[in-house]
């Protein structure tokens, strides 16, 4: 099989590569000079396009600036000619008045009454003020005949007093001033001739409103609109390109594509910066340079990945940004096709030349290869062979040169041979001794490199900063976990002072940790290290390392991260804190709820109580608000632990925020902002809408205390779908699940939160206002409601260190998810009903309670039997023949409940009402009847209302069936 040869090869890689590189050369100094001029052209033709849309549009902003002056000196006159008319209508009325022998008020009375009625234009007027700036004639009722002497503008400016002075220092002229149009409140701009009549005593005005002459400036400016998206229309750069206009606030003045004309286009991005492109193109406009970015083609919709090239014009009368788009794939085009067609023809030519360069190669390197033929069979011991080369050439010279050389080499190997044989033979007993030797040798190292190797990987593998250090306090090693620590590597660490690598400071407060290792104890301390902005709490060993004459010669340096260990160990702490605080808090509500049931009853009851004197009838108002007072607290105590019964239901967070805009926006301050940002597709949260509603509110209130200089109050709800490492990480109050959340912040342009007040924010009654400001408790319900709505809280300052910032996470629910709870309803109105005389099983332990329910049910018409616990209750009913319904506490001494007695009697009377009293409550249990659920504090009415309620739902049923 023919082969060919290595040089032939060589040599024509060599020829073919020196072509190549002439004809890259040729490619590399004349192919992208075409290119760019080409490209440059087509870029230029571009500029030019746009110049002259851009003079077009400029000359029509010079047209239009020429209409606004028109049109202003057209009122002017208009309104000189109004100020004239008047005046010869308030002349003809003084006389024909005169000759019908009027007084001359009531020639006065009419001439102003039938102004009042006189308007022109767009709803404009003339009005008439004496020299003490009382409006003497106003078509509006609110102004007619008022004295405006101190009537101001939103800027503080006197308004009717100002302009009396300017038209009698001037006699007449032209006034702009700020006013109300008729039946309207809105304060705009108004432009009026005012004259002084000092025949008559006072001065006459008529006016037109600034955006009236606005509308028409602007009807105007869309007319030069049209006529230049008319031309731009026709306008096409390249292939794909074309022109379009936009305002400073993103507006599309016109665009060819009718699904982006009209629109405001803020929210598109610029693929490349990611900035709003609309911003990119104004920062390039009028520099000179394109704004480079990606798009879609119309062949290729939503694939934002086509090179494109904008230059932009702004036009700062009309606030026009004129910018051309053109596709880099167009204006590319012509330099492409150019370039593809030189890149052929050198093609063509480079091949030619291959197969020339090919043919020259194999002749010039036919001698060479018999050369290396012969060589090769001389090399395998064949010293007979010859060249067979016959050449006048020096390549013949070198043949015959070598044919000699050949044969005198065979003459001398067989001489060496001999001398090599004995040689050899000696040789051969040393080598065997040396490889022993070198075996042994061989297999120490390998398996001393093992052992190192599986050090260095256990090392490597701990979860443990780990370090080996001389008595001079140079490293000998450090593994992986250590070197990343202080950002050193694996060569570079070794031989470094250990200050060189730690840093002065932490060198310093260690050293007395090494003097007790160099001293033979094992100290075990804890340090903080700040790592790339991050704070870590270790646990450090030193261990002393011992020579075989105990001396210590080195320490072992072994650090552990407790980072995580010490924050869960904190967390649990708070958290059994705020779980003894909640249970207290709660116990207390109950016992207190009792309390204030009994002192609201008794104190109700005293003041329907006709014959007790008025003097003391004064004194309970104070006490049953105070008692009211309480109530609110122990309800907040009971949000706090969790315990507050809730009505929950099914939200928008964009209908509550708008009812809660509407809450806030009298009690809010003028110098204080709100607004609001809710996300699309947010979805619904399953909660209390009134104790949301209370939370949102107290965060608000106490946003707007910790801004006395005024600011900005916003609340952002947006939908979470998925937990990441960043929500996870936040300081959170508990550990958030994985799930579907809505997360509503509130947050601020004030004081901040103090370090004291970001840990103590929770707690009940912690306050930073001043006293007698607060109870302390709004921030401590707002976190027991969310925590008994499975949510969870953050408070933090602003990172601009401005404001502050509270987070609230709720979990998101489906509609298909949400079932019916028992209504919860504790202010309704009573209403009226007429009880049958029957018997009612009153249940409560607390004496006092017992005492006054019994009494209100007394007065409603009932017969009472008193139990003073569940168990008693259950034992009672036997004996009973019949029961109107049953009213019980929950939580009683005994083994039953509240809901086990009314189940029961539920069983044995199913017609008769349920209600429970609370003091407080976890969430109510899922029953089979249904009932009222009172919480204490509560009164007569809230009572009857119970009873009503559940007397008429079941005379609904009874009818139904």
């Amino acid at each position: 099989m023919y082969r060919r040869s290595p040089i032939t090869i060589r040599l024509f890689l060599m020829l073919l590569a020196l072509i190549g590189s002439i004809f890259a050369a040729i490619y590399i100094f004349t192919v992208p000079l075409i290119k760019e001029n080409v490209f440059r052209l087509e870029l230029n033709g571009n500029r030019q396009v746009l110049n002259i849309v851009y003079d077009l549009a400029n000359r029509m902003y010079t047209s239009t600036e020429s209409y606004v002056d028109r049109t202003l000196k057209s009122h002017e006159q208009r309104l000189s000619s109004v100020l004239d008319m008047t005046e010869n209508h308030i002349e003809v009325a003084l006389r024909e008045g005169r000759k019908e022998g009027l007084s001359e008020e009531q020639i006065w009375n009419k001439i102003f009454t039938d102004l009042r009625s006189f308007q022109f234009g767009n709803g404009d007027y003339v009005w008439i003020s004496n020299y003490d700036a009382r409006l003497l004639s106003h078509p509006s009722e609110k102004y007619h005949g008022q004295d405006m002497s101190q009537v101001s503008d939103p800027d503080g400016n006197l308004i009717i007093p100002g302009i009396l002075q300017l038209a009698l220092s001037d006699g007449q002229g032209f006034y702009k001033y700020k006013w109300n149009r008729l039946n309207e409140t809105r304060i705009i701009d108004k432009f009026s001739y005012v004259k002084d009549y000092s025949k008559w005593g006072f001065v006459m005005g008529a006016g037109v409103y600034i955006d009236d002459i606005e509308q028409e400036v602007e009807a105007q400016k869309q007319k030069a609109i049209e006529e230049i998206n008319r031309a731009l229309k026709k306008i096409k750069i390249a292939t794909n390109g074309y022109l379009y206009i936009f305002d400073s606030n993103g507006n599309m003045l016109f665009h060819p594509n009718p699904n982006i004309h009209g629109l405001n286009f803020k929210d598109m991005l610029n693929p490349v910066t990611k900035h709003p492109i609309y911003l990119d193109l104004m920062e390039v406009a009028d520099t000179g340079n394109e704004l480079y970015y990606k798009w879609d083609r119309p062949d290729d919709p939503g694939h934002y990945e086509y090179e494109k090239l904008s230059l932009v014009r702004h036009l700062s009368g009309f606030d026009w940004y004129i910018s051309s788009s053109v596709y880099l794939d167009d204006l590319k085009a012509s330099s492409v096709q150019l370039s593809q067609r030189i890149m052929a023809m050198g093609f063509f030519a480079l091949m030619i030349a291959i197969v020339a360069v090919f043919f020259f190669a194999e002749w010039i390197t036919s001698p060479i290869k018999s050369l290396s033929s012969t060589a090769y069979k001389i090399s395998r011991g064949n010293l007979n062979v010859k060249t067979g080369i016959d050449r006048d050439d020096e390549l013949g010279m070198l043949a015959e040169s070598f044919d000699i050389m050949v044969e005198r080499l065979g003459d001398n190997i067989n001489t060496l041979n001999l001398r090599v044989e004995e040689r050899t033979k000696e040789l051969s007993d040393s080598n065997a001794q040396l490889l022993e030797a070198v075996d042994s040798l061989q297999n120490t190292q390998d398996e001393l490199r093992a052992v190192e190797t599986r050090q260095r990987l256990i090392l490597d593998a701990l979860p443990a900063q780990v370090a080996y250090l001389d008595p001079q306090l140079r490293y000998i090693f450090a593994n992986r976990q250590y070197r990343e620590m202080f950002d050193q590597t694996k060569e570079g660490i070794v031989g470094k002072h250990f200050s060189e690598v730690v840093g002065p400071e932490m060198s310093a407060a260690l050293e007395p940790y090494i003097d007790q290792a160099k001293q033979g104890d094992t100290p075990v301390y804890e340090y903080k290290i700040n790592h790339h902005g991050e704070e870590i709490l270790t646990r450090r060993t030193v261990l002393p390392f011992y020579n075989m004459r105990k001396e210590v010669e080195g320490m072992l340096t072994l650090s552990i991260d407790i980072t995580a260990e010490r924050e869960v160990e904190e967390r649990m702490a708070e958290a059994s804190k705020m779980k003894a605080v909640g249970q207290m808090s709660g116990g207390l509500a109950h016992d207190f709820n009792n309390l204030l049931t009994i002192i609201l009853g008794n104190l109700l009851e005293l003041q329907n109580n006709q014959a007790l004197p008025e003097h003391l009838q004064k004194n309970l108002s104070p006490a049953i608000r105070a008692t009211r007072r309480g109530a609110d607290m122990t309800k907040r105590l009971l949000a706090f632990s969790r315990r507050q019964p809730l009505v929950p239901g099914q939200i928008k967070p964009d209908q509550l925020i708008g009812e809660l805009i509407d809450l806030l926006a009298a009690p809010l301050p003028e110098n204080i902002q709100l607004k609001t940002r809710i996300n699309p597709n947010t979805p619904a949260v399953y909660v209390d809408a009134a104790q949301m509603e209370d939370a949102l509110v107290n965060l608000a209130l106490n946003s707007v205390d910790a801004m006395p200089k005024g600011g900005e109050l916003r609340l952002v709800v947006s939908g979470i779908s998925h937990i990441d490492h960043q929500v996870l990480s936040s300081h959170w109050d508990d550990e958030v699940k994985p799930g579907f959340y809505v997360l509503i912040s509130v947050i601020d342009s004030g004081e901040g939160f103090s370090e004291d007040a970001l840990y103590k924010a929770c707690e009940p009654f912690f306050t930073t206002k001043a006293t007698g400001a607060g109870s302390g408790l709004g921030m401590s319900m707002v976190y027991g409601f969310v925590k008994q709505s499975q949510g969870y809280l953050r408070f933090q300052n602003n990172e601009s260190d401005v404001g502050a910032r509270v987070d609230i996470l709720l979990p998101a629910v489906d509609e298909q998810e949400v079932e019916a709870v028992p209504e919860v309803e504790q202010g309704a109105e009573p209403t009226e009903f007429m009880p049958e005389s029957s018997l009612v099983l009153l249940v409560e332990d607390n004496h006092d309670v017992r005492k006054l329910v019994r009494s209100q049910l007394t007065e409603m018409g009932f017969m009472v039997i008193e139990a003073t616990s569940g168990d008693e209750a259950l034992a009672m009913m036997t004996g009973l023949d019949n029961l109107a319904g049953v009213v019980s506490d929950v939580i009683m001494p005994g083994a039953s409940s509240g809901y086990e007695v009314i189940n029961a009697v539920k069983l044995l009377y199913p017609k008769a009402f349920a209600v429970i009293m609370t003091g407080y409550s976890d969430t109510p249990p899922e029953t089979d009847f249904e009932y009222q659920l009172l919480q204490k504090p509560f009164t007569a009415d809230h009572l009857k209302s119970a009873i009503s309620k559940l007397s008429q739902l079941q005379k609904v049923k009874e009818e139904s069936s």
